[in-house]
């Protein structure tokens, strides 16, 4: 009996420190797996120090002189503009690696409640993250902050300013050349002022009634359209050869790769100037909204719903890559076609009109 008893005893005390042999071998397994965890990145060259680098200084030393030029030169202005008037102040004198995606996603959030349009918010949060793309690939930051980030909608506060058809004419008689073909074509063809002041005499083709959409025109410079959209050719009207026939007989050029729209100089025109001194004292003069270039290109995108054109047909003149921007930012309803359409629907109901008369007390019904 007693051997029994202390073989038990010695049994349940050998268990006991193997019990604890191996919680303390579990112990030291798990801080080295722990700790291999935490290493792996460093010995295998994944992980790299932080860099201290300032946001401020990240835009101006990488992402201008580095990718600035593979811009267009109005993506470049836009960026440009959007990073000086909101990012800069907000995380310039912050080292990128202090930005974290919480602090990103409050600062748009703040700008979307101060009053700035979705697209300008959109626009701000594009900005900002091609800086921080900049730092990711070149090895100042291991992932951007604006990753995940969401946005409200990029509908416009104010609704686009289009004109009626009567106010297009009333503006046309006003004009002279060649401000006048232009605003004509521009509501012609949908076309932006930029394609338009980038033509090319090779680019018009009067015999067969066709223009062909190769370049525009920013900042003074030509380069090539906005998007592979933009690149197109689009069907000529009748009234937009004969204005450009007249324009050409009026033109002393004869080169092919002259311009369409110049100066006395020869050199294009200026979009700006045109705006400012002809464009807008004529809206003045004449009562009109004031309108800008882009006016133009929402009032052929309206005329096309008017005559009854799909939204895709539009979408394919107007050059856009998203049918959804056609539909729901070019595209409006015209007061006179509201006008017709309820008037419409009467006509159907009540093709003789019907008199209504007051009904008697008596007649009410409770």
């Amino acid at each position: 009996m007693w051997e029994s008893k202390a073989l038990a005893t010695v049994f349940s005390s050998t268990y006991e420190k193997h019990k604890v042999t191996q919680r303390k071998d579990l112990e030291q397994s798990g801080t080295l797996n722990a700790l291999d965890s935490l290493l792996r990145p460093i010995n295998h060259g994944r992980q790299r120090p932080q860099s201290t680098l300032l946001f401020a200084a990240s835009k101006r030393d990488q992402w201008v002189p580095a990718v600035i030029p593979t811009l267009k030169p109005s993506s470049a202005a836009y960026y440009e503009k959007l990073l000086r008037i909101h990012s800069l102040p907000a995380f310039g004198s912050r080292q990128l690696r202090e930005i974290i995606r919480v602090e990103a996603q409050s600062f748009l959030v703040e700008k979307g409640r101060t009053g700035l349009s979705g697209s300008t918010v959109h626009g701000t949060r594009t900005a900002l993250s091609r800086v921080l793309q900049t730092a990711v690939d070149w090895g100042y930051l291991e992932q951007k902050p604006v990753r995940g980030i969401v946005l409200g909608s990029r509908t416009p506060i104010e609704e686009k300013l289009y004109l009626s058809p009567t106010q297009v004419r009333t503006l046309l008689n006003s004009l002279l050349k060649p401000t006048r073909t232009l605003v004509l074509l521009a509501t012609l063809t949908g076309l932006r002022i930029g394609q338009l002041l980038a033509l090319r005499w090779k680019h018009i083709d009067l015999l067969h009634g066709s223009i062909h959409v190769r370049g525009t025109l920013s900042e003074g410079r030509i380069g090539t359209p906005k998007t592979r959209s933009s690149r197109r050719d689009l069907p000529l009207s009748k009234p937009a050869c004969d204005a450009l026939a007249a324009h050409r007989r009026s033109y002393d050029g004869d080169s092919p790769d002259d311009l369409v729209f110049v100066t006395r100089q020869l050199t294009p025109l200026n979009s700006k100037n045109l705006m400012r001194r002809i464009l807008r004292p004529a809206c003045v003069t004449l009562m009109l909204p004031p309108v800008t270039w882009h006016s133009f290109r929402h009032t052929h995108a309206t005329l096309l719903g008017e005559v009854g054109e799909s939204v895709k047909t539009a979408q394919a003149l107007l050059g856009h890559s998203d049918v959804e921007t056609t539909r729901n930012t070019y595209m409006h309803a015209n007061p006179e076609s509201l006008r017709r359409a309820v008037d419409g629907v009467a006509a159907i109901l009540f093709p003789n009109v019907p008199k209504f008369e007051e009904k008697k007390e008596s007649q009410r019904v409770n």
